[in-house]
């Protein structure tokens, strides 16, 4: 999987450089995500721009970052996600569960 971590305001960035995040690539992303919480970060924002798919091994691999990063304290939230990626979160009713943003800017601006 093709991924660009970057520390910006206090918090690790993932940049997803895919355009699906599906069963063929999720295990990876799972793990990248878990090593990273494993090794003191805890507080992800996970930048969706240039995905235009997820199913639900993908949102599962998601969720389970999500859950790591609580259990320590941290938060893993989204960004940039676009429609179709979004609808996805909202039928699987994740949008109450991930804090969602528009842009990096807005996720810095939050948790300001």
């Amino acid at each position: 999987m093709n991924l660009n971590l970057e520390k910006l305001n206090g918090y690790s960035v993932l940049y997803i450089k895919e355009e699906r995040i599906d069963a063929h690539n999720s295990g990876e992303l799972k793990e990248t995500i878990l090593h990273m919480i494993e090794q003191g970060e805890i507080n992800i924002i996970v930048q969706l721009e240039r995905v235009r798919f997820i199913d639900s091994s993908g949102l599962g691999a998601l969720l389970s970052g999500y859950k790591h990063a609580a259990a320590k304290s941290g938060k893993l939230a989204l960004a940039c996600c676009k429609p179709q990626v979004l609808s996805m979160f909202e039928l699987t009713r994740l949008n109450r569960v991930f804090e969602i943003y528009a842009d990096l800017n807005e996720a810095f601006e939050s948790e300001a």
